[in-house]
């Protein structure tokens, strides 16, 4: 199987936080660093004064096991095919606060953060995919991994039934939870998804990348 993490299942957001990236953004460069500036400025100015809002979840310290596995990083989940034509047809579980299978909004054919997975699935680069979604969410009652049942809902208008059949959707029942044993997973990718993720938290990004030895892809951003 591969393994997906979208550090956005970790770097998150609070309840209520009105300017969260997690209840929609794109994905532009200036909504990688412009965006997060803004925000940092209407909270005091700095990094670090992002922290409240958006916190570091525990849980990513689990990740450090996969040390020794085949292991890739990237910017941006637009970035995963690269991975995925590696090894094409393998299950893949995807620890993320997103699905990942499709969106209303822009080319339904071009590979995006946001329709990656379903397409992978469309087109044979998956065969199952899973969706992990991190134990946090279940306080956030708009976030997706909150109600899987309303989010499979969701889905079922993205994907045809053939497709709906191959994706599973649950969340970890506690931090860490729900990962697989190293011995089973073939290759890992790990995607930095900027305009999602607080900047405070690139140092720990980077230095888990480094920790697993992960290859680049698109070389991930070390925001100033």
């Amino acid at each position: 199987m591969l393994l997906s993490i979208d550090w956005d299942a970790f770097s998150g957001t609070r309840e209520l936080v009105f300017d969260a990236p997690i209840w929609g953004t794109r994905d532009r460069e200036e909504d990688r660093l412009d965006a997060w500036t803004a925000r940092a400025r209407r909270r005091g100015g700095t990094w670090a004064a992002l922290d409240a809002d958006f916190p570091l979840y525990p849980g990513w310290e689990a990740l450090r096991a996969y040390a020794g596995v085949p292991a890739f990083v990237t910017l941006s989940h637009a970035d995963a095919w690269t991975w995925l034509e590696t090894h094409p047809g393998l299950d893949v579980l995807n620890v993320d606060s997103h699905h990942d299978l499709g969106s209303r909004s822009g080319d339904p054919a071009r590979v995006r953060p946001g329709n990656w997975a379903g397409l992978g699935l469309a087109r044979g680069l998956i065969g199952h995919v899973t969706t992990l979604y991190p134990d946090w969410h279940a306080d956030l009652p708009v976030a997706e991994g909150h109600d899987l049942d309303r989010t499979r809902g969701e889905i079922r208008d993205l994907l045809p039934p053939a497709l709906l059949d191959r994706v599973t959707l649950t969340r970890q029942a506690r931090p860490g939870a729900g990962l697989p044993d190293p011995a089973r997973v073939t290759s890992l990718l790990l995607v930095q998804s900027p305009a999602w993720t607080n900047p405070a938290h690139d140092a720990a990004f980077l230095a888990l990348a480094t920790d697993l030895r992960a290859a680049p892809i698109v070389p991930p951003l070390a925001r100033p």
